[in-house]
């Protein structure tokens, strides 16, 4: 389980991510308190994560490391923006700084525009990371 620091400096990466296309909307912001509630985050400290930066902490496991992607994706795709450019560029940029696979990340932003809302069903997102890392 993450450290609270941790918990903290997922949820600032979010927040930024959010930012790139210049405002959180409310779907985003909505999709974000949640995922804080579901991290365990105290709101004040998630609301100061909007005004305050934190350290960046890269996710110790593959499987963290693939679950913040995930979060990232389905971020990215709550608002029906159709993934702005500049968010798809930060998304990947992103990915590999966590250390995921270049063809993996790649697959991934190809084939969710085959799915419903773009939601890439977890599963496939898991099935895709594992074909690329054996």
């Amino acid at each position: 389980m993450s450290t609270y620091r941790e918990k903290l400096s997922i949820l600032s990466e979010m927040i930024s991510f959010a930012r790139v296309d210049r405002a959180i909307r409310d779907a985003e912001y909505d999709f974000l308190l949640g995922v804080s509630e579901q991290l365990g985050v105290h709101r004040e400290d998630f609301d100061s994560l909007f005004e305050n930066k934190v350290d960046k902490i890269i996710p110790k496991t593959q499987a963290d490391r693939i679950l913040q992607f995930h979060r990232l994706v389905l971020l990215m795709n709550v608002d029906s923006s159709n993934g702005h450019p500049d968010e798809i560029r930060k998304l990947h940029k992103i990915g590999l700084r966590m250390g995921l696979r270049p063809s993996a990340i790649e697959q991934v932003l190809s084939i969710m525009h085959q799915y419903p809302d773009k939601i890439v069903p977890p599963d496939v997102l898991i099935g895709i990371f594992k074909a690329h890392y054996n």
